[in-house]
């Protein structure tokens, strides 16, 4: 299933469901580095990351759930940095369905996370 983020990523180069060469991927809220990767994949327009790149200490279990119609059903985490919480601002797909494979073990952010190119230092 393509969404009109997808197409409008394929039109700017990258294959959609496929790791992206752009370097070093950062997610931050609150001050602090949630994630940081050189091997997000895209999907519907959001960055995925491998969940070994992410920091744990910063993820809390959420019971929300929702269900796509393609990717199966979604689970969420907290973010929790300095005290705040940013509910359900992390999800992942612990089982996606075949069309959603390549997320398997990947989170993504919404909620107010930023996500965008890493500083070289």
């Amino acid at each position: 299933m393509s969404t009109i983020a997808d197409r409008l990523w394929r039109l700017a180069g990258v294959e959609v469901g496929k790791p992206i060469a752009t370097g070093p991927v950062r997610a931050t809220w609150n001050g602090k580095v949630l994630a940081e990767s050189d091997r997000t994949v895209v999907v519907e327009g959001n960055l995925c990351f491998p969940l070994e790149d992410i920091r744990g200490e910063y993820f809390e279990s959420s019971s929300r759930h929702t269900v796509c119609s393609w990717k199966g059903t979604a689970s969420y985490y907290d973010v929790v940095v300095n005290g705040e919480r940013n509910e359900a601002a992390a999800w992942y797909y612990a089982e996606p369905r075949p069309a959603a494979a390549q997320i398997k073990d990947h989170i993504a952010f919404c909620h107010g996370v930023r996500v965008g190119r890493a500083s070289r230092t």
